[in-house]
């Protein structure tokens, strides 16, 4: 197989699983790799591994085998030629926009290009000019991948001047693979599958959960816990709420762990402290947040299928009828708060006070 041909195969974007068109369009890329990708699409649909996988692929010699120790040292975010920059507090500033300009000048020390990957720099604000400079001039030897969850107004020159690669929630038979690949038993994998919303990395959280069924099923029954009185309002609402430490924990035990190895790889280097580590403790504060909001998330999905399955009773009064769509209205409403950082704990009151028991 010639270098060109095995360039386009490029192994290691074999590692993204749930994202063909994806993975074809970025193959094509290789065979004249443009200055800027955008990597768009919902959280725990591979956009960051595929940016990993993309810069290993072209950083390497043999067009991303997966084998050699660039490749390695790329996937294990080692390699001299890679950056990852995280973002730093509730949108990109115009500090840290100055610094990936430094950064995308500097000259690649083993490869033929370094790669910045600028993970969650949707949220540009104030920044917005002074990241486009850099977006529309780099050197020929540095490429630039941005993530990002969608393309708001401050982002829309930004992207154009970017090859756009779209990702999409993964299908429930994707993370089904990947889980059972990974060890998880087929009834575990294939319920978690149904409730994960097309994200893997909330599949394999809740794999590790072992008691996510519990949880799901306890907001199942709030409805017929409920009798009408504020006093019982408040104690589901403290006991759903109570639930979601579960599913933190896990992803704190994970975090500790993490913090752990780097720790150990700083000392190995004769570094006193972890490089970063304030941006890695503001990832896993974002992090834990995300995991508390998918899991009342996930609440109100299995509330909503409990009201639903209400709507198909032959017997069911115009009266019943009414009041179950009413409390659909209330938990989409609920929903659509969630996304706004309000307090969860008025919103669970909020909510319980006007379901239909």
């Amino acid at each position: 197989m010639t270098a060109a041909e095995d360039s386009v195969r490029a192994p290691v974007l074999d590692r993204v699983k749930g994202q063909p068109a994806a993975m074809e369009l970025l193959r094509g890329a290789l065979r004249a790799p443009v200055h800027a990708y955008l990597f768009i699409g919902p959280p725990g649909s591979g956009r960051l591994d595929a940016s990993i996988a993309f810069a290993a692929a072209l950083m390497c010699e043999r067009g991303g085998c997966g084998e050699c120790a660039s490749c390695q040292e790329a996937l294990a975010l080692r390699h001299p030629d890679l950056q990852v920059v995280e973002r730093v507090g509730a949108s990109i500033s115009v500090k840290q926009a100055r610094e990936v300009a430094r950064l995308a000048l500097r000259t690649p020390r083993a490869a033929r290009f370094q790669v910045l990957v600028l993970v969650d720099f949707h949220l540009v604000d104030d920044a917005a000019p002074a990241l486009l400079k850099t977006i529309e001039e780099p050197p020929d030897t540095t490429v630039i991948i941005i993530t990002a969850e969608t393309v708001p107004s401050p982002f829309v020159t930004i992207a154009s001047r970017c090859m756009q690669v779209q990702f999409r929630p993964l299908r429930d038979e994707a993370i089904v693979e990947v889980l059972t690949g990974e060890g998880v038993d087929v009834s575990t994998a294939t319920v978690v599958a149904e409730v994960a919303g097309g994200r893997l990395d909330r599949a394999r959280l809740l794999a590790r959960d072992p008691g996510f069924a519990d949880r799901l099923q306890r907001w199942r029954t709030v409805p017929s816990r409920l009798n009408g009185t504020g006093a019982r309002v408040a104690e589901l609402a403290d006991e759903l709420l109570a639930s979601i430490a579960e599913p933190v924990e896990v992803v704190r035990a994970r975090q500790s762990e993490e913090l752990t190895l780097l720790q150990e790889e700083a000392d190995r280097r004769g570094e006193k402290v972890i490089p970063g580590r304030s941006v890695i403790e503001e990832r896993h504060s974002r992090e834990l947040r995300r995991v508390r909001t998918d899991d009342i998330r996930a609440g109100l999905a299995a509330l909503s299928s409990v009201c639903r399955e209400r709507l198909a009773e032959p017997d069911a009064s115009p009266q019943r009828l009414r009041s179950t769509l009413a409390s659909i209205a209330a938990i989409d409403e609920a929903s659509t708060r969630l996304t706004r950082n309000v307090n969860a704990t008025m919103l669970l009151q909020w909510l319980l006070v006007h379901l239909d028991n």
